[in-house]
């Protein structure tokens, strides 16, 4: 792996936004585990949240290659024996048991230089049964849309300043995620967007910080997601395996 975890660990703790855009990613995650009710659940890099904080009567396997996120984890997980947490990155991790109900990769493909490699990772990890919920950020979010009218990016899939410190490699939209999948052996069974964000991240705190960017609108902002899922800022898949 080339990305600097360290680096890369406290840029996400600054990162203006991230803990409400997060939010709004970690209940539609809640709402999908509930819907597929798995016994056993692996999450690939928990950050600073990780699920099983919300979660219980499931057996969780937490991979999270970051020192700090993983020690957080670590103390959270201190007094449930139902949850084990490995530092390491998923495709150098050995896990037992091998196999999981549900995998959840959140947020995260779009910034490893193998997208690949991490796709063949979980796979190993994935029987005929097995559910995938992954999200990654949309190329097409209406803030990137924004950003192109304006004339301040050239495309919606040009990286931004916010994704060069955050060590991100690509922008991907539905059809080019959906592609990344089939091609890694997945196939989408279901899809969707969340949160629409009209600005950037750094442009959104201003908006909350000065209390014009009510929890109401937030909330409105994510439900207009469910309406409009092309504008959405994060899609989503929930995939399987092709050949199960």
């Amino acid at each position: 792996m080339s990305r600097d975890i360290v680096e890369y660990t406290a840029s996400y703790e600054h990162l203006p936004f991230e803990p409400i855009q997060a939010a709004y990613r970690r209940r539609r995650v809640l709402s999908e585990i509930a819907r597929h009710r798995p016994a056993s659940l692996l999450e690939v890099g928990c950050g600073h949240a990780p699920l099983f904080s919300d979660l219980e009567g499931i057996a969780i396997t937490v991979v999270e290659p970051a020192p700090a996120f993983a020690e957080r984890a670590r103390l959270g997980a201190a007094c449930r024996p139902d949850v084990r947490v490995v530092e390491a990155f998923l495709e150098d991790a050995q896990l037992s048991p091998a196999r999981f109900d549900m995998v959840v990769v959140g947020c995260l493909l779009h910034e490893v230089d193998d997208p690949q490699a991490l796709l063949a990772a979980v796979r190993r990890h994935c029987d005929p049964h097995t559910v995938l919920h992954l999200s990654v950020p949309h190329a097409n979010s209406l803030h990137r849309l924004l950003a192109v009218a304006m004339g301040l990016i050239d495309s919606p899939k040009a990286l931004s300043s916010t994704q060069l410190t955050m060590q991100q490699r690509s922008t991907y939209d539905s059809q080019t995620l959906h592609a990344e999948l089939n091609r890694a052996g997945f196939q989408v069974t279901d899809s969707g967007s969340l949160f629409v964000k009209p600005f950037t991240h750094a442009q959104m705190q201003q908006l909350v910080d000065q209390g014009f960017m009510t929890t109401a609108m937030l909330d409105g902002l994510d439900r207009l997601a469910e309406a409009q899922p092309d504008l959405g800022s994060e899609i989503w898949v929930n995939a399987r395996l092709v050949d199960g």
